[in-house]
């Protein structure tokens, strides 16, 4: 667990911030020099004797922070790409940046969309593997920028993946899905096995586009590809648009947090997943991925082609959430019970995990009550400039 401080401005809400999808892809790196190359290199370089070299894109996302550190930490290479976009207050991202340069990653500020930065990384690092962690998340905002999501989660991928198509060799790539395309099912636990036609939000339809876009490059291209979908990830470093982290900020504030129920006041409840879980499956994944079988695009034997449900088995209701909350922060929360509105939402999710647990040992280690324990104190320390994440 990492915990800093850091002063920070305040975070907007996805509502108050601009529709315009387009300012969210980067200016791009376009300052290619000796000692940029040198920094790339770097980063990249193995430092153990079973090491693997690992572009991860999303770098300065939440769970991308959490993945770069631990692959550096073991000895693995490491270069991060993101394009620190305004979806949430990009002062968060730069702050996990620093984190990361203090362990030695170096993140290139670039866009998964930009051909030529993606060609130029591969040349300059023969990756063995992509952690592909970039995206356009949250469920609502879909509604406000729909664009957003198809310009990072359908076009980027694709786009991420042409280039890893066309490497000699091609990396194996591991990357994030999500346990929304489970959709509108009511058989729990989710199964890798069960049906993901059903999404309740864009958000969920273009990660399921992902699924099947993967599918394609596998079979075409012998690209390895591994998908993991999270269920609902928290802990310290987390994104302010999850819903813990805006209860604790809300609770702090005296401001009251929405508590939404299902039809006949039935109840809402996710399957919480700390971030130190999520990490370790996600290395799980990387270091069971096969080498893809193409070479220059052209694919020469089948290539392995895997999903994953990463979760913590155990759905909690969100009331139970804000009152644990409520313990850890010593504040009663005002709580406005609300009916589940019709924006992407779902009722509840919860993971079977036995595949994960066959193949690489997925066992996740920590429950609701110790993680957002661990988070309240990250919390706590970040804003503590006295000015309580007034956002």
């Amino acid at each position: 667990m990492f915990i800093f401080f850091f002063r920070t401005p305040s975070i907007p809400s996805p509502s108050s911030l601009p529709t315009d999808h387009s300012r969210r892809s980067l200016r791009t790196y376009n300052n290619f020099g000796a000692a940029w190359e040198k920094r790339v290199r770097s980063s990249a370089r193995i430092r153990s004797p079973n090491g693997v070299s690992v572009l991860v894109t999303g770098a300065a996302g939440f769970v991308g922070t959490h993945v770069s550190a631990a692959l550096k930490r073991r000895g693995d290479g490491v270069l991060g790409l993101d394009n620190f976009n305004d979806y949430y207050d990009p002062s968060l991202k730069r702050a996990r940046q620093a984190l990361l340069e203090r362990t030695g990653v170096f993140i290139v500020e670039g866009d998964i969309n930009d051909v030529d930065l993606l060609k130029k990384l591969f040349e300059i690092v023969a990756f063995t593997h992509v952690m592909h962690l970039a995206a356009q998340a949250g469920v609502r905002y879909a509604m406000e920028n729909p664009g957003s999501y198809v310009h990072s989660n359908i076009a980027g991928f694709v786009n991420l993946l042409e280039v890893c198509k066309s490497m000699n060799p091609q990396p194996a790539i591991v990357w994030a899905s999500s346990s929304s395309v489970y959709g509108l099912n009511t058989k729990v636990p989710f199964s890798e096995r069960d049906r993901t036609d059903q999404p309740a939000s864009l958000y969920a339809a273009t990660k399921k586009a992902g699924e099947e876009i993967a599918h394609t490059y596998n079979h075409i291209y012998g690209l390895s590809l591994t998908g993991l979908r999270f269920f609902t990830v928290y802990g310290p470093w987390g994104r302010p648009d999850m819903a813990y982290f805006f209860f604790t900020r809300d609770i702090l504030k005296g401001k009251s947090i929405p508590i939404f129920e299902a039809a006949n006041h039935g109840t809402v409840a996710r399957d919480f997943t700390y971030i130190d879980d999520i990490v370790r499956g996600c290395l799980g994944a990387l270091d069971t991925a096969e080498k893809s079988t193409g070479s220059g695009g052209k694919k020469t034997g089948p290539a392995q082609l895997r999903v994953f449900n990463l979760g913590n088995t155990s759905p909690v209701p969100v009331s139970e959430l804000v009152s644990i909350l409520e313990r850890l922060l010593k504040v009663k929360a005002e709580r406005n019970i609300m009916k589940l509105p019709r924006n992407g939402d779902v009722q509840f999710t919860h993971a079977n995990i036995s595949y994960a647990q066959s193949e690489f040992g997925y066992k996740p280690k920590t429950d609701l009550q110790n993680g957002l324990k661990k988070f309240v104190q990250w919390y706590i320390n970040y804003y503590s400039d006295g000015k309580k994440a007034d956002q």
